[in-house]
């Protein structure tokens, strides 16, 4: 590990000026990402700015009836909170199949977002990758890649967003919500904050340089049977082959993200509609355009059949 310099913020405004005017300078929360590619020396910040003082741990009723999820809420306590398992199950259900309990415990909502899409040949300092070294090449493009994905890839990169949560998030259409150097705040719908990755795979998200998540909020609940499905080579500790984040009508209607298959996570609301015509029309609008390699097209029959699977509890 590389040398650096670390500092408590005082405020919000105080650390997105530090890190927005300091090249090298870096967040931490829980650190359950970054000091991992610390230690490899891919991601190698010179100064770290502990973002943990700052009051962001606390999960809030809104007027409108939905709910204002506390930046440094852990893992833990977001999915063990009453009213989130109430009224937004899918994400205890979709929070609880990531990682294990000692690092649920540590991992911060915003880190959660914000863990980069990575694949094994991003750990491989040895192999070219073109988010570790802009230009330098995709490995995955001519290795193994039966984990990786099938659609919202590139020429440059074709690794998947590993996160849970946000499947979770997408599928309730949750914001994020952000303060800047200059003082100033925006709220990003999640749909909008995970780029894809086209010919700058190392532009992950919609975040500006020091921009700083402070909240996710949560509209008002729907209603509907929640249910996340992850498939995945082991039973705990590992990412998804592919996962289903579903919300589901007592008519059938209902929303769908998908893991595992993307960059990003991945929902198309055009396909929704197909929800009553059953899994395989979903999956047809869900992933066209899917560009598979010889080692993960299999990917494009799972997501059928656990989404078929899904339906079916939905229904009983």
């Amino acid at each position: 590990m590389r040398p650096f310099t670390y500092e408590r913020a005082t405020s919000a405004r105080d650390a997105a000026a530090k890190v927005a005017g300091r090249p090298g300078a870096r967040f931490i929360a829980g650190g359950t990402n970054l000091l991992d590619l610390m230690k490899l020396e891919i991601e190698t910040p010179t100064h770290l700015i502990d973002v943990n003082g700052l009051g962001f741990d606390k999960i809030e009723d809104m007027q409108d009836g939905g709910v204002r999820v506390g930046a440094l809420v852990s893992n833990t306590a977001l999915a063990s909170h009453p009213r989130i398992r109430r009224d937004y199950g899918l994400i205890s259900r979709a929070t609880v199949a990531g990682a294990s309990g000692q690092l649920r415990n540590k991992a911060t909502t915003a880190g959660n977002l914000l863990q980069r899409t990575r694949c094994s040949y991003f750990y491989d300092t040895n192999m070219p990758c073109n988010k570790r070294q802009p230009g330098s090449g995709c490995a995955a493009l001519g290795g193994f890649s039966r984990q990786l994905g099938v659609i919202g890839i590139s020429d440059a990169c074709i690794a998947t967003h590993p996160s849970d949560m946000a499947i979770a998030l997408r599928a309730l259409d949750a914001s994020v919500e952000t303060i800047k150097a200059d003082g100033s705040t925006r709220t990003i719908p999640i749909a909008d904050f995970h780029r894809l990755p086209g010919n700058t795979p190392h532009i992950e998200n919609a975040l500006e340089r020091g921009e700083l998540i402070t909240a996710v909020t949560l509209p008002r609940p729907i209603g509907g049977t929640h249910i996340y499905h992850k498939v995945r080579d082991r039973a705990s500790y590992a990412f998804a082959l592919i996962s289903i984040g579903a919300i589901i009508q007592k008519d059938g209607t209902g929303r769908v993200a998908v893991g595992g298959v993307a960059p990003k996570p991945w929902r198309v609301e055009a396909a929704e509609a197909e929800m009553p015509q059953g899994a395989k029309a979903v999956t047809a609008k869900l992933l066209a355009g899917a560009r598979p390699t010889h080692h993960n097209e299999f990917k494009l029959t799972l997501v059928e059949r656990t989404l078929g699977a899904v339906m079916a509890e939905a229904k009983g």
